[in-house]
């Protein structure tokens, strides 16, 4: 059971893969790959902005601090010069603290500015990436248009084409019933021909009634020729005798024919 349905899995995923092949355009992928390396460079742009900002936010506080020590080690001179060596003691250390707090900001404002510069030298490096793969984008879409395009128009001269296959099944059933159609009205002439069919208009002649009819003009056409023989040689007696010999043609095919027919005598 196992083996059936593991089968059955990798068929499920043939198919599936088949189907997502067919529907899959490149020039869709490469967009969707150009847009999600766009939000990319986006956030890396962002990171360096809030480093950048966080930066700023250091140095303002050092400004600050420094000022403030500044301002201390003035007021221990100053408390100094009047006697007052508590006051200047007490000046000193607040200083001394403040001078320890610049010094760690100092050390975070130098790492920060090291992760800026990475980021921005990593955006940099990233739109360099985006702008060689957009041109590159470009090109590969350009080049799959133009070979699809000619792609259709080879199937179309070829015609294996989906509307060019159509078109020519089309013809070939036209072809085919017509064919059909020759076949079926030759062979209801041959049997009509030969009698094995009636023809229910009547105008359809048996073999004997045909035979008949080309004696008859086989006939005429005969003496025509005999007279306009007779005509040419320019005898009265030539053309009488052609009329003659055609009367007495016809009248031996007469006696002929009522001699052939079979007579039914009265019982």
């Amino acid at each position: 059971m196992s083996g059936v349905m593991k089968r059955m899995g990798m068929i499920f995923r043939a198919k599936a893969n088949k189907a997502l092949d067919r529907a899959e355009d490149p020039r869709e992928t490469l967009d969707y790959s150009y847009q999600k390396q766009l939000e990319l460079l986006q956030k890396v742009r962002r990171g360096v902005a809030d480093v950048a900002t966080s930066r700023k936010r250091l140095e303002l506080q050092l400004n600050q601090l420094q000022g403030q020590s500044a301002k201390l080690e003035d007021q221990g001179r100053k408390a100094l010069a009047l006697g007052r060596e508590d006051l200047a003691r007490e000046a000193l250390s607040r200083r001394a603290a403040l001078q320890q707090q610049v010094s760690d900001l100092e050390v975070q404002h130098q790492t920060l500015q090291g992760e800026e510069e990475k980021l921005t030298l990593a955006a940099q490096r990233l739109q360099a990436k985006v702008d060689a793969f957009r041109t590159k984008k470009e090109t590969i879409k350009a080049t799959y248009t133009a070979a699809q395009a000619q792609t259709r128009i080879a199937e179309s001269f070829s015609g294996i084409s989906e509307e060019m296959s159509d078109v020519g099944l089309a013809i070939q059933r036209a072809e085919d019933k017509t064919a059909q159609l020759q076949a079926r009205a030759g062979a209801i002439d041959e049997l009509l021909a030969s009698g094995a069919l009636d023809d229910q208009s009547g105008l359809a002649k048996d073999d004997i009634q045909a035979e008949l009819d080309r004696l008859s003009g086989g006939t005429d056409v005969e003496l025509e020729l005999q007279r306009m023989k007779a005509e040419l040689a320019g005898g009265p007696s030539a053309q009488q005798q052609a009329l003659e010999g055609g009367n007495g043609a016809a009248q031996n095919q007469g006696q002929n024919q009522q001699q052939s027919q079979p007579r039914f005598d009265k019982q």
